[in-house]
């Protein structure tokens, strides 16, 4: 078979990395999504055994047939998105995934994705984004206030990991954080089981509320902050993958799955860019067997999904919440420097931004819904003033 003439070492390796940065960097996002969701023990294994399983799949099945890295991840925006929700039942919360994954796969078969993009600014969409991640990045330090032995030796860490080994870096303050809870004994040891991940099904459940203030919220940062990146990367790395296809069939398998906790699955970006790098493989064309191990290690984590799990129930919330704060720093500045750069949309950006980021709830809706809607009415009316 040619993919194990292809396969290298470094390939190997690569994969190993991706999955790893993956699930360390916002692993700790979903956990906090499924908890604001009100899902038990039993039920964050699950979504993490859809969601590895589902990006396993999404990655190695692509990767395979195009010969060319295609890695799948999970929406991080998305999940953090999920965690911020309040009053939302779990039922309508898988109702509002299948939701998102029907619209994902209706925008990549009708190749409208880049199209129904376009009619949303990127400043609005960044904006939002920035708003939905901005408690995160506070929680992490607002938390040296109840655990500062522990919280402040993570934040040097990110620093001095971010100075010297960057892509590690979140990997390196995982591991600080561990050492210190184990050493003072705040590890709860007993939240942690080694067995299969079993699948939990909960039957969708629709409603207006959630479809609104969840489903499309969660479509648009996915579409706009997951898959327009992960696709620039594609280009960026020389790879001309036909998007419309690999995107339509992301969705599908995110509705397979969906019922059991995978909320949006999408094309990744950072760590996809680790699959394509000389890292992965000297020669570019074999480059696609990164990701097919990563999509191997992917499934592999999916079924060991009761102890991630139980793992991310056993650390001390402050490790969890700095965990996540640090990880999504970039992602939440990123988000504020893409919707300041256009002076004329800034304004309008800027009450997205402060929307979103209030947590406000009208009708049952959540901010991130209002955020882009203030963002588009302010655009209307000022862009008429001028």
């Amino acid at each position: 078979m040619q993919f194990f003439r292809d396969l290298s070492l470094s390939a190997i390796v690569s994969g190993f990395v991706v999955v790893l940065v993956g699930f360390t960097s916002t692993g700790a996002i979903v956990f906090q999504a499924a908890l604001a969701l009100g899902a038990t023990q039993a039920q964050v294994s699950s979504w993490m055994w859809a969601l590895g399983l589902g990006m396993g799949i999404a990655s190695i099945l692509p990767s395979l047939y195009y010969k060319k890295p295609v890695l799948a991840a999970w929406s991080t925006p998305g999940a953090a998105l999920i965690a911020t929700t309040q009053g939302v039942a779990m039922s309508d919360a898988i109702g509002a995934f299948v939701i998102c994954s029907l619209l994902i796969i209706i925008a990549g078969v009708s190749g409208l994705f880049e199209k129904l993009m376009n009619k949303i600014p990127m400043a609005l969409a960044s904006a939002m984004l920035a708003g939905v991640l901005l408690r995160f990045g506070m929680e992490a330090f607002s938390s040296i206030k109840t655990a500062p032995l522990l919280v402040l030796p993570m934040i040097a860490a990110h620093l001095i990991g971010r100075r010297f080994w960057p892509r590690y870096a979140v990997v390196g303050v995982l591991f600080v954080g561990v050492a210190i809870a184990m050493a003072t004994d705040a590890l709860k040891w007993d939240a942690v089981v080694i067995e299969w991940a079993q699948p939990v099904w909960v039957t969708p459940s629709w409603s207006w509320a959630a479809t609104i203030g969840l489903a499309l919220p969660l479509f648009v940062v996915t579409m706009a902050s997951q898959n327009m990146p992960g696709v620039a990367v594609m280009r960026a790395a020389g790879y001309n993958t036909p998007i419309s296809p690999v995107i339509a069939s992301g969705g599908v398998v995110n509705l397979i799955f969906a019922p059991f906790g995978a909320f949006a699955l999408n094309l990744a970006a950072i760590t996809a860019a680790i699959c394509m790098s000389k890292e992965a493989h000297e020669d570019p064309d074999k480059r696609y067997t990164a990701a097919v191990m990563g999509g191997v290690f992917y499934c592999l984590i999916g079924l060991f999904g009761a102890i991630v799990g139980g793992l991310f129930a056993a650390f001390p919330r402050e490790l969890i919440v700095v965990l996540a704060g640090l990880a999504l720093i970039n992602t939440i500045g990123g988000g504020l420097a893409a919707a300041m750069k256009d002076e004329s949309d800034r304004e309008a950006a800027m009450i997205t931004f402060l929307i979103t980021a209030s947590g406000v709830t009208l009708l049952g809706i959540g901010s991130a819904f209002w955020g882009l809607v203030g963002g588009v009415i302010a655009i209307v009316v000022l862009r008429k003033r001028v």
